[in-house]
Order: structure tokens, then sequence, then C-alpha cells
């Protein structure tokens, strides 16, 4: 049967050439990078396309870090998860490419399930973004930070975030990309929260500076993705799915 992963971009486009953990470069990055117990982090370079820093690997999924590619942190991920991290991924870097300023300020988050060497399932907060770009404004390097979180829950719905400084734009560019899947954006589920304390659609524009129509617009969308016919079958969806606590 064909794998129907291959019409992604992300799994196709990245190699399996690991890290040299004897470069200058790496040298570098290992002083600099900061990491917190149970992540690990990638640095991976357009140029080169390959993965010139990794660390933390072997703590979080079970792969030394002087073996692991970047091809097997993407294999890596829940089969339940991976069409919509393969396609956020594919879009996020579209939308990034496609802007010639600030470049440094844009970034996505998920939370997904990725596979441990062993066949556990490790519950991951993803964050993605740009590490440098070029002396043209093109981007050179991208930073990946993998965080172990236990705590996550996951039901139907995948949940994730864009940011940057065309932020509504990145996020509805992101939506429109993204609507075959059952996903929430940040945007998304803080206003069903708010929708769940009680306030209004005009309660909630104001409180964000926004027009009625445009909360409208934002929450209108989920009762065709999540196949709910009101408000308060919305919000139910949401405490079953873990996209309220």
């Amino acid at each position: 049967m064909e794998d129907k992963q291959t019409e992604y971009n992300t799994p196709k486009l990245v190699t399996k050439v690991p890290i040299d953990i004897f470069s200058e470069e790496y040298t570098n990055f290992s002083k600099t990078i900061n990491r917190f117990p149970e992540e690990a982090v990638y640095i991976y370079s357009f140029h080169e396309n390959r993965l010139i820093y990794a660390a933390g690997w072997e703590e979080t999924l079970g792969y030394e870090d002087q073996y692991i590619d970047l091809h097997t942190i993407v294999k890596q991920t829940d089969p339940l998860h991976a069409p919509f991290a393969y396609d956020l991924n594919d879009n996020a870097v579209k939308f990034i490419l496609s802007r010639n300023h600030q470049l440094l300020e844009y970034f996505i988050t998920m939370e997904i399930n990725k596979i441990h060497k062993n066949g556990s399932l490790i519950p991951m907060m993803v964050k993605l973004g740009v590490y440098s770009v070029e002396s043209n404004g093109s981007v050179k390097e991208a930073i990946g930070r993998f965080q172990i979180n236990r705590g996550l829950r996951f039901g139907k719905v995948i949940r994730y975030s864009s940011h940057g400084p065309d932020r509504e734009e990145f996020e509805e560019a992101l939506n429109k990309a993204l609507f075959k899947h059952i996903a929430i954006s940040e945007k998304e589920k803080e206003t069903i929260s708010y929708i769940a304390s009680g306030l209004s659609f005009k309660e909630i524009a104001d409180k964000n500076g926004v027009s009625q129509s445009a909360v409208e617009k934002r929450i209108h969308p989920l009762y065709r993705r999540f196949e709910v016919n009101s408000l308060p079958q919305l919000i139910s969806f949401a405490y079953e799915n873990f996209i309220l606590p």
C-alpha cells in the first residue's frame, strides 16, 4: 500500500545525514544553546540540507545525538499526528519564506506524540522557528525544540499556535491550509474559552479590540470542522477533547 505520508514535503525533503560533532559550528552551538531537562534541540541548515547541531535526543527519544538525523526526527511521529504535523510544517515554511522582514520572530508550536526508539509514545510540546538568516534576508537555519510534557492529554483535536509580526495573517493562512485536519489554533482555543466563561461575541470582540464579525468568523468554521451544531455542543466538544481544562 502506498505511504500516504509521501504527499507531504517535510519527510521527502529532509536528509538522513547526521551531525558532525567535530565541526566548529557544533562546538559553538554546544556553548551557546541552552536546553531544559527532558528537552531535545536541533539546528537545521537550509544551505546544507542537514542537521548541524543536535542535543538531548537520547534523553527524550532514545537516539544518540551524534547519530540522529532530521529524517528520523520527522518520521518518529505518531501516525495519528503525522499528517497534521507534516502539513503544518510545510505550510508554515511556505508562509515564512514568503516574508522578507523580522523572520527571526516567526515560529509555530504544536502538541503531538513522538515515538521513542523503544516504541513508546512520548507526549511533546514542539516549537519550530527561524534561528538565523542570510545577509540577503533569506532563512539560513531553523531551530526545533521538543519538550516532553507528560501532562498533555490528547483527544480528537491537535492543538497548535503560530507567532510572528504578521500573526493574524499567519494564522489565517494556516487555518485555511489545515482545515481538513481536526485541529485548533491557540486563538480559536482562546475564543472558545471566553465563550465557555459566559462572554458574548460582542464582549469577546471588545476585549480583543476586534469586530464582532471577526469573532464570529473564528468560531463558525469550527462547527463544520468538529461536526457540531451549536455553541453548547462546541463547548462540550472542547471539554471532551481536552481543548478546555
